[in-house]
């Protein structure tokens, strides 16, 4: 395949043809294949309309995304998983031509995949069916409540422009598009030229799916040098790639003044620790090295994420130099991934492979001696099968150096981005913590102990140096997900020379790409603003309890307002002895009174959320198929005997369930006594049949 690799720009696949009155193309980037220098295709944008597809985004993007609510969106990420995963062989032999091993393959298109499958699934948990996100607290702003103040979040105008690294080209640009397209943001993805190719494979796999809204997702394919000039306010970028870069980029003036979001994750000197108790012959030690070893070979070290400093304790330095060299003799078999029994390919390109030897050939002139492996070129399996030299692959042998001066400053700040780490040691936990803070901000840093007390020691000292730490320890050992593995739920990013920014870590990232407004108003307004009811905006009554109403019927301030009830000393004992609540403040009226809290002997909390229940439900079978849940329950007045207690039950939230015949609505209640004091407040969780006849 030698032709020009296609973009996907204003809902049609795109690529350069011959200027007006010339016979030849332009010319292009030749991409080969990383273990036999095939040429596989080339890469231009000579003639894109760049400022086209972009407005294309703003517009025609943003428009069919916000039909959606927060639940569709959700819904289509896991059509996107599942149309991959249908596909994903596709993927795995494409992937292959990148100097992936099959199990890199795993770590980058099921990983993506999983993210899809992830961010579907909390959009849906964590989420609200609607297009605005509410965030935090209502905040009182009057004294009679009739003005109060919310932050809510909604979708930034513009469009997410990503740029991608070169050695994830599936996950990297999936863990980008989960959470912008669950916002509601559409996205423009521009991959790395050396692996674009597999992402231009996984976009048109997702186009010819039929999933995709129109213009949430378009694909440039080739270098973009004026793209910050054609960007402005709405619009956001999410770089992933090398720390210059990202700062050449951040000086933009799209950047500095215009308004532009500007988010980087980018190379760091990630580090991790061997505990003092972690000796040769312990769970820890062996973990140590089994995962040190898995992040020099996984994607051929081509990792954010991988540990370039191994920081040990002097006395097991030569012990773990020893177990490293085994273990990569045992376990890793170079060469074509297309080979039987091959574990680490080569690097991404024969530039990225010179690239990571000149770096090496740095830590060598600043003091790092090889102790594990060579820089000469290597003998490589072939993909038929026989053992030799591929002067046109892109492979280097895992490496390990030692420095004996552990503050030489090249070991905190050259990162040869390949198959390569280097050993430091230290004497106190003090030190180790200094050295990984040595390396400017990094992604990640593991801890390899059973020593709790260092654990802590050392955590606590790291933690701001760090986006995610990892502690690591016979109990965790095997089900760990590893050193450089990071997950959707959790914070992917770090301080300093990392970039500074979070990806991925849950909801957060979906935030990222929304603005984050205080509205303050009358509760009339905010509850229209927001779709859920607050204290103060109107209420409905009716002729009908609200039970009794569908999803379909229900309304938001539909409420139900009950008699009142008499609390008596014979109530509050028999709840005592039939639950076996029988804390004094309920049964001893000395003890009671002398509490600062009580004026003597006071209702139970629970019997009053009990007897609260049975004042407002209705019994009957109905649209009301489940009470699952009450949330922020406080309990505010004490109640004593001979006081009595009423409710107010209004529906505050309505929540439909996309892919079920019902959904969640939440009721605030409030509890008042005779003197119209607030008794307690919580909201009650019910799920509610949508249909009015099933009802």
């Amino acid at each position: 395949m030698t032709d020009f690799l296609p973009s996907y720009v204003q809902g049609e696949w795109w690529t350069p043809a011959a200027p007006l009155g010339s016979l030849s193309l332009p010319k292009g980037t030749d991409v080969r294949d990383a273990s036999t220098g095939e040429i596989i295709t080339r890469v231009s944008t000579e003639g894109l309309d760049l400022t086209g597809a972009l407005e294309y985004a703003r517009t025609t993007g943003h428009a069919s995304l916000a039909e959606l609510t927060f639940h569709q969106r959700a819904l289509l990420l896991k059509q996107f998983a599942l149309a991959l995963t249908e596909r994903k062989d596709e993927l795995y032999a494409i992937s292959a031509r990148t100097g992936a091993t099959k199990g890199d393959s795993w770590v980058d298109i099921d990983g993506g995949i999983g993210v899809l499958f992830s961010y579907s699934g909390k959009g849906r948990r964590e989420l609200p069916n609607s297009r605005v996100y509410v965030d935090g607290p209502v905040e009182p702003l009057s004294k009679d409540g009739s003005f109060l103040g919310r932050h809510v979040y909604t979708t930034l105008p513009g469009v997410a422009v990503q740029i991608n690294a070169f050695n994830f080209p599936v996950w990297g640009s999936l863990e980008k598009l989960a959470p912008a397209f669950l916002a509601g943001m559409p996205t423009v993805v521009k991959p790395a030229t050396p692996t674009g190719y597999l992402t231009e494979a996984m976009v048109r796999i997702l186009v010819e799916s039929g999933l995709l809204p129109a213009g949430s997702l378009q694909l440039v394919s080739g270098s973009v040098p004026d793209l910050f000039d054609h960007l402005r306010l709405g619009d956001l970028v999410g770089f992933t790639g090398s720390a210059s870069t990202a700062e050449a980029l951040r000086r933009h003036p799209a950047v500095q003044t215009g308004g532009v979001r500007f988010t980087a994750e980018t190379d760091s000197i990630n580090a991790s620790v061997l505990g003092t108790d972690a000796v040769a012959g312990t769970p820890e030690f062996d973990a140590y090295v089994r995962q040190l070893v898995a992040e020099m070979t996984s994607k051929a070290g081509q990792k954010c994420t991988a540990i370039r400093r191994a920081i040990v304790p002097a006395a097991a330095a030569d012990d773990v130099i020893e177990a490293v060299r085994t273990r990569i003799a045992e376990k890793t078999v170079l060469g074509d991934p297309r080979a039987e029994g091959v574990t680490m390919g080569p690097l991404a390109s024969v530039a990225q492979r010179d690239e990571v030897l000149r770096q090496v050939r740095k830590l060598q002139d600043a003091g790092g001696r090889v102790v594990v492996g060579s820089a000469d070129a290597p003998s490589v399996r072939q993909a038929d099968g026989s053992t030799g030299p591929a002067p046109d692959g892109a492979f280097v042998a895992p490496l390990l150096l030692r420095f004996d001066d552990a503050s030489a400053e090249a070991v905190h700040d050259v990162e040869a981005f390949g198959p390569v780490s280097s050993l430091l040691t230290y004497a106190t936990t003090a030190e180790a913590a200094d050295l990984v803070a040595r390396g400017g901000g990094s992604l990640v840093t593991s801890i390899a102990t059973h020593d709790i007390a260092q654990a802590v020691e050392l955590a606590t000292r790291i933690a701001p140096f760090n986006g995610r730490m990892l502690l690591l320890d016979r109990d965790d050992a095997r089900s760990s997900t590893g050193h450089g593995s990071p997950l959707p739920g959790l914070v992917h990013g770090g301080p300093g020379r990392a970039g500074g920014s979070e990806e991925l870590g849950g909801i957060r990232a979906v935030l990222h790409h929304m603005q984050r407004t205080a509205v303050q108003g009358s509760p009339e307004m905010l509850t229209a603003l927001t779709g859920v009811w607050h204290a103060g905006a109107a209420t409905s009554a009716g002729d009908r309890h609200p039970f009794r109403k569908s999803l379909a019927e229900l309304r938001i301030g539909d409420q139900i307002a009950s008699g009142a009830r008499e609390v008596t000393l014979d109530d509050i004992e028999t709840f005592a002895h039939f639950t076996g609540d029988t804390f004094y403040a309920h049964m001893d009226e000395e003890s009671a009174a002398a509490n600062p809290f009580f004026p003597g002997r006071v209702a139970h909390g629970y019997l009053l959320v009990s007897w609260a229940a049975g004042l407002f439900v209705d019994p009957e079978p109905g649209p009301v198929l489940a009470n699952y849940g009450l949330e922020n329950l406080r309990f505010i007045t004490p109640v004593s005997p001979g006081d009595s207690i009423r409710v107010e039950l209004t529906a505050k939230q309505i929540t439909p369930r996309e892919t079920d015949e019902y959904g969640e609505v939440r009721w605030d209640a409030v509890i008042r006594n005779q003197r119209q004091e607030i008794v307690a407040t919580y909201d009650v969780l019910t799920l509610v049949s949508k249909d009015p006849v099933a009802a």
